[in-house]
């Protein structure tokens, strides 16, 4: 089985808390937070993995601790609300964290959340994909309210840090050996 740790990023309101609890616990509760974390196990293609999500707190005051969970991370999703243009315009702080933390390129989704809000929209759905390109990711709307994507998203992210994974370790699962022994000499000469 394996294991993944998903830190939830984005701006305060937004549904950070709202999504883990939805796609941990399904149920829907609104509870601001410093940093928290919800565990599942789910099946994703047939296999069980364990997903720890690290829902953290939105506020610049918290801007140090960021570093920390991103630190801790493995794949993130970045969160705006559809309600919400401000929170949609500081996504690139927190995906700025993110590339400024990780060495390697981050695997991530952009969402957008509350998509049951359709009367209260500032944001397109246009404007999230357009963001997502650039960004380089997957994109989704979802709504912690009634459940929408919730679970398609983590099983998406799961999907993608596997994918990533498998590139790495090489198609037998294992790690790939260098082609040259780097204690052998290179060169023989006689």
């Amino acid at each position: 089985m394996d294991s993944w740790r998903v830190a939830v990023l984005g701006d305060g309101g937004v549904g950070k808390t709202a999504l883990a609890v939805q796609f941990t616990l399904n149920c829907f509760t609104y509870d601001p937070t410093i940093e928290d974390a919800y565990r599942k196990q789910l099946i994703v293609d047939n296999k069980m993995c364990f997903v720890e999500v690290i829902d953290t707190a939105g506020q610049e005051e918290y801007a140090t601790l960021r570093d920390q969970w991103v630190r801790e991370g493995q794949g993130f999703i970045l969160v705006y609300s559809i309600a919400s243009r401000s929170t949609f315009e500081r996504l690139e702080v927190f995906r700025q964290s993110m590339l400024k933390v990780k060495r390697q390129k981050p695997i991530f989704m952009l969402v957008g959340n509350k998509c049951d809000k359709t009367y209260e929209r500032e944001v397109s759905r246009e404007e999230g994909i357009a963001l997502a390109r650039s960004f380089g990711c997957e994109f989704m709307e979802t709504s912690a309210r009634t459940a929408y994507n919730v679970e398609l998203l983590f099983t998406n992210l799961v999907r993608a840090l596997r994918q990533t994974k498998r590139l790495e370790t090489g198609p037998g699962g294992k790690q790939d050996k260098p082609l040259k022994d780097p204690k052998k000499p290179k060169c023989v000469v006689m």
